[in-house]
Parts: structure tokens; sequence; C-alpha cells
């Protein structure tokens, strides 16, 4: 999956992939998790908020399956 650098303290970098609805996510700490039927809307929304961080911490990690990949 391809991943595009953001402007992040938690994040390095942030993929999408829409046909599967998966997001995977980059830390800065080069820890890469893949969190599944994250719609993409809400993907969006977190682009978007005033801190991604924040965003993904209260409407993300809690509510979708994730899995580690690196």
């Amino acid at each position: 999956m391809m991943r595009y650098k953001v402007n992040s303290s938690e994040f390095r970098s942030i993929g999408y992939d829409l046909s599967s609805s998966i997001l995977e996510t980059e830390y800065q700490s080069g820890e890469v998790y893949r969190y599944f039927d994250d719609p993409a809307r809400l993907v969006l929304d977190m682009l978007e908020a005033e801190s991604m961080g924040r965003f993904f911490n209260a409407h993300i990690r809690p509510k979708f399956p994730f899995k580690q990949v690196r």
C-alpha cells in the first residue's frame, strides 16, 4: 500500500486502500499498523482534523480491528 507523508507529531505517513477499506498508519517510531473496515469518510475527516492523533485516538483506534505489520 502506498503511504503519504503527513504533518503530524504522531504519524510519519498514512495510506488508505479504498477497495478494501484498510487504513495503514506509520507512526513516528516506525511501527506500521493496519486498521480494517475503516470508512473512507472517517479517514478524510482525520486528515482534515486540527490534530490527526487526537482524532485517530477518539474515532478510529478504539473502534476498528487492527494488526501490526511492522
